[in-house]
């Protein structure tokens, strides 16, 4: 099992997913600046979790087609 996300993790990361999908890619640490060009995160765990959660939408995405 895997753990729950917060409902504004889904959020912001549904948001910006709808904004900048081709921003993203399967890779992490891009993902992870990219998240913090786009938003202003005083958290770097927030951050993370945002940038983890983008990259699982992107790889279940690419996998789907």
């Amino acid at each position: 099992m895997g753990r729950i996300k917060a409902k504004f993790i889904k959020r912001l990361t549904q948001q910006l997913m709808e904004q900048h999908k081709d921003a993203f890619s399967d890779d992490f640490l891009k993902n992870k600046k990219i998240v913090r060009t786009f938003l202003d995160i005083n958290s770097q765990k927030v951050g993370n979790v945002i940038a983890g959660y983008v990259t699982k939408l992107v790889k279940l995405g690419r996998n789907q087609k």
